[in-house]
């Protein structure tokens, strides 16, 4: 699912079907959740998962195309947790699919 294509699914859903109010909702929704985490805040969607951020240590890397050593800096990373329901809906779909 691209985001176009839940603008429109939430399009669908609401009584006056206007797909720029269906946009300015899910824009309003990713934007809050990205400042969310780059001010450092935990995001929880019950049922769903958990979005936090996570620390990375300097390492030292290899540059792909010289072989060459790269001290990789420290840095912050986006991670996902997905919820327990989530996992058994998921697990649920591939079992059914595979039966």
């Amino acid at each position: 699912m691209t985001k176009s294509d839940l603008i429109n699914l939430v399009a669908e859903k609401m009584p006056s079907n206007r797909r720029h109010d269906a946009e300015l909702i899910v824009n309003t929704v990713f934007n809050r959740m990205t400042e969310a985490l780059a001010s450092g805040d935990r995001i929880e969607i019950r049922g769903f998962g958990s979005f936090h951020v996570r620390n990375r240590k300097p390492r030292e890397g290899r540059n792909p195309k010289s072989g060459r050593k790269v001290l990789v800096e420290s840095k912050k990373v986006p991670f996902f947790k997905a919820g327990k329901e989530l996992k058994k809906l998921v697990d649920g779909v591939r079992k059914k699919v595979g039966a």
